[in-house]
C-alpha cells in the first residue's frame, strides 16, 4: 500500500479569489484527501473581505494588486522565513506543487531548497500573453519579475529575456512539469521551457458532474436559446468585445454572465443597449451552481484569445454535454468536435457570425442537450491520480 503523501501547493493567490488556478488548488485538495492525503495551499491573504478559518491555508502579507480581490506578495528573505517556519510546524512534507508564475513561485521554489524538498510545476499561465493583455507596460513587468527569480533563487545568472526564459529558470528546477492542456504543454516545449511537460488538466468535481448528469435535461429547442459567459470581466477575457458582438450580430437570446471584475460597470452600460438580447449579469456563484447552470444552458461562450492555458468552463461543458461557441481554436484540439462551434477568425465580426450561426443551429435542434462524451476522462478523480503519479516519480528521484 501507498505512504499517504504532505503537499504543499504555492500559489499567486488566496484559493478563495475567483480563477481558473484557484479552482484547480481546491479540487485538487479535495481529492487529494479523499485519496488518503494531507495538503497544505501556502498564498497570499485575501483581500477586501473575511475568509472563513482553515487551518490547511498558510497566508503571506498580501499588498493590493489593482482594484479588485487580488493581491500580492513579496518575496522577501523575512517572507520566506515565515512561510519556512509555518510549515515546520506542520510535520514532514513530501512534495511541493507549485501552482503559480511570480510570488508564489518564488517562494515555493526557496522554500523548496531549503526544505530540499522536490517540486512539481504545475505552469497555468502563458505569462506572455497574459502580462500583454492586462500590464500597460508588459516589458517592464516581465523584467521585474525576472529580477526577483534571479535575487529570490540566486541563480547567477543575467535576469531571463523574456516570458518564456523566465518560466525556464522555475522549470528547470522542478522535478517534474505538468500543463492543463495538450497545446500549452507544446508551447512550452516549443520555447526550450522544459524538455516534457504531462497534461494533467484541471478536472470536473466527481459528486457534481455525476449529480448533473443524472438529472434529465429538457432538449426541446428554444426560440431565445440560452448563452453562458463565464470569468473574470477583464481585458484578456474579452467580455466587451462579446457584448459588443453579441449587440452586432442581432441575435435573440438569453445571455447570463456570471463573474465579476473592473470592467463590470462598462459591460453593464454596454448590455443596457442591447435590445434584441437579455443580457443578464448574475455575478459570482458557487461552483456547484455555475456548474448546474452550465448544464442547463444551450451553449457556453469562451471569447479570449490566445490567453487560456486550459480553458477550464470548456472543459466542464463538454463533461456535461453543452457545447461551446470557441475564439480560442487551439483550445479545441483536447475537446469532442460535435461540442463546438469555432470562430472563423479574430474580430467581433467574426464572433457574431459565429454567435448567429449557434443559436440558428441550436433554435433548429442540433447539438441541443447533447449527451457528455467520455465524461470519466475530465473527472477530477482522474487528474489527481495522474498527478499522484507525478508526485511520487518526484520523490523517488529526488
Amino acid at each position: 500500500m501507498n505512504s499517504s503523501l504532505h503537499v504543499v501547493m504555492f500559489t499567486d493567490q488566496h484559493p478563495n479569489t475567483l480563477g481558473g488556478m484557484q479552482t484547480s488548488v481546491e479540487l485538487q485538495r479535495k481529492f487529494l484527501s479523499r485519496a488518503g492525503h494531507r495538503s497544505t495551499v501556502v498564498s497570499p491573504a485575501l483581500r477586501g473581505r473575511d475568509a472563513a478559518p482553515d487551518p490547511d491555508v498558510l497566508t503571506m502579507p498580501a499588498l493590493p494588486l489593482g482594484p479588485g480581490e487580488y493581491g500580492m506578495s513579496l518575496p522577501s528573505k523575512r517572507a520566506i522565513a515565515a512561510v519556512l517556519d509555518g510549515l515546520r510546524r506542520r510535520g514532514p512534507i513530501d512534495v511541493i506543487h507549485v501552482q503559480a508564475d511570480f510570488w508564489g513561485a518564488a517562494v515555493g521554489y526557496a522554500v523548496a531548497a531549503a526544505l530540499r524538498v522536490p517540486v512539481v510545476h504545475t505552469m497555468h499561465n502563458h505569462v506572455e500573453a497574459g502580462l500583454r493583455a492586462t500590464m500597460p507596460l508588459p516589458g517592464l513587468f516581465q523584467r521585474a519579475f525576472g529580477l526577483m527569480q534571479r535575487r529570490v533563487l540566486h541563480t547567477g545568472r543575467p535576469a531571463p529575456a523574456d516570458s518564456w526564459a523566465y518560466l525556464r529558470g522555475f522549470a528547470s528546477r522542478a522535478a517534474v512539469v505538468t500543463a492543463p492542456s495538450t497545446h500549452f504543454a507544446e508551447l512550452l516545449r516549443d520555447h526550450g521551457v522544459c524538455r516534457t511537460a504531462e497534461v494533467i488538466p484541471t478536472g470536473l468535481d466527481d459528486d457534481v458532474a455525476h449529480e448533473l448528469l443524472a438529472e434529465p435535461r429538457d432538449r426541446n429547442p428554444r426560440d431565445r436559446p440560452v448563452l453562458t459567459w463565464i470569468g473574470r470581466f477583464s481585458a484578456e477575457k474579452r467580455l466587451i468585445p462579446f457584448l459588443q458582438a453579441v449587440a452586432a450580430s442581432g441575435i435573440t437570446a438569453q445571455v447570463d454572465i456570471f463573474g465579476d471584475g473592473a470592467e463590470r460597470h462598462r459591460a453593464q452600460r454596454m448590455a443596457a443597449d442591447i435590445t434584441a438580447s437579455t443580457v443578464n449579469f448574475r455575478g459570482r456563484v458557487p461552483y456547484r451552481q455555475m456548474l448546474a447552470e452550465l448544464r442547463r444552458s444551450d451553449a457556453l461562450v469562451q471569447t479570449s484569445q490566445g490567453f487560456e492555458t486550459q480553458g477550464m468552463t470548456v472543459y466542464e461543458a463538454a463533461a456535461l454535454g453543452t457545447p461551446t461557441v470557441l475564439s480560442d481554436h487551439r483550445i479545441a484540439a483536447d475537446l469532442p468536435r460535435e461540442l463546438v462551434w469555432l470562430t472563423p477568425d479574430d474580430t467581433i465580426d467574426g464572433l457574431a457570425r459565429a454567435l448567429s450561426r449557434a443559436t440558428g443551429d441550436l433554435r433548429e435542434g442540433h447539438r441541443l442537450g447533447g449527451r457528455a462524451v467520455d465524461a470519466e476522462r475530465f473527472l477530477q478523480s482522474r487528474q489527481t491520480e495522474l498527478m499522484i503519479g507525478a508526485y511520487r516519480r518526484a520523490i523517488a528521484g529526488r
